[in-house]
């Protein structure tokens, strides 16, 4: 691997993007989630925001789980342990757009169980009884 990291378009039809990389795309993995729509929806995704290492994001109108994990197979030269076993979803992933530019966005990134609870208070619609003011405290104990 260079010291420098050239631009996407500078690296030739025959050479390999990946030995430019620091293997970003093995240090997480993304699922889909379910598109929340209710409270208990952002219960769940608050519970995964709970975690370390765990953000959510949407992407294309796609609600994703995003678990910042090294895999176990990643060596200390950024390449695969396993690289003629890997499983299939290795297998079918390609650089077309891969994280190499390091200038991805995302529509909405939640890293804290506060964020989405700000984020579901401001897009869902009250529930009944409930108020625009935060509740009341609990008055203190009369000595």
């Amino acid at each position: 691997m260079l010291d420098t990291k050239p631009r996407r378009e500078d690296v030739g039809p025959d050479e390999n993007l990946c030995s430019y990389c620091t293997a970003k795309c093995c240090r997480y993995f993304a699922l889909p989630i379910e598109t929340p729509t209710e409270f208990s929806d952002f219960e769940f995704i608050r519970w995964y925001l709970l975690h370390d290492r765990a953000s959510v994001f949407l992407d294309d109108d796609v609600w994703y789980l995003l678990v910042h994990t090294t895999c176990k197979h990643l060596r200390d030269d950024y390449l695969c342990g396993i690289y003629e076993t890997r499983p299939q979803i290795c297998r079918d992933y390609t650089t077309d757009a891969c994280e190499y530019d390091d200038d991805w966005c995302y529509e909405k990134y939640f890293e804290t169980p506060e964020q989405i609870w700000e984020y579901q208070e401001a897009t869902l619609p009250r529930r009944p009884g409930q108020s625009l003011r935060s509740p009341k405290p609990a008055a203190l104990p009369i000595l």
